[in-house]
């Protein structure tokens, strides 16, 4: 979507942000379907449909440098900030992208193979250790990101998974999406199988 330049994209109500920068051609298009593998992440805990747009949407210079809090993308990630600030990156980097589709955006997660480590780990990525659970679908990006949190919290063999989000602080994913009223960490999870 940066091929051919920058857009920005406001975020209302943000802390961090009043605009991110995220590839121009995003406004060519009036919806957007977001399918998400949901997994562990090194640096986000957790990667579910917030953290997809967030990053996947910022273009390759400006915005991922701004999502990450970082000047310069080539740093080692050592000297990244992380926790609770990048959640919060993360979480206005989406609301720009979520306020500019509303209400014509749904999001997929697919809840299968998930290990600790995202897909961009590529081979060295870590097997995965949690059963498949699904794929869910919503409207609403919190309530899918929660349900997918809550139903990798439910299965009994999830130690390592739960870990890396604790660690990396990825519930604040979850809390400031509610703060910058994102959806609703309240849902309904209906069996349509």
């Amino acid at each position: 979507m940066d091929a051919e330049g920058t857009v920005d994209l406001p975020v209302k109500g943000g802390k961090h942000f009043k605009a991110v920068s995220m590839g121009g051609h995003i406004v060519n298009y009036d919806s957007m379907i977001v399918l998400t593998h949901f997994k562990g992440h090194v640096m986000g805990g957790f990667g579910g449909s917030m953290k997809n747009i967030a990053i996947g949407c910022a273009d390759g210079k400006i915005g991922k440098a701004q999502v990450h809090g970082v000047d310069d993308v080539t740093k080692p990630w050592d000297q990244w900030p992380a926790k609770e600030r990048l959640m919060e990156n993360m979480a206005e980097s989406a609301k720009a992208v979520v306020d500019h589709f509303a209400p014509r955006i749904v999001y997929i997660n697919v809840l299968r193979r998930m290990s600790v480590d995202c897909d961009c780990a590529g081979t060295s990525a870590a097997e995965p250790t949690i059963p498949d659970i699904g794929i869910l679908a919503s409207t609403d990006i919190l309530a899918i990101d929660q349900a997918s949190v809550d139903l990798v919290y439910n299965q009994t063999h999830n130690h390592d998974l739960v870990e890396r989000i604790e660690t990396r602080h990825g519930l604040r994913q979850l809390s400031y999406m509610r703060e910058l009223g994102m959806g609703s960490e309240n849902y309904e999870l209906v069996d349509i199988g």
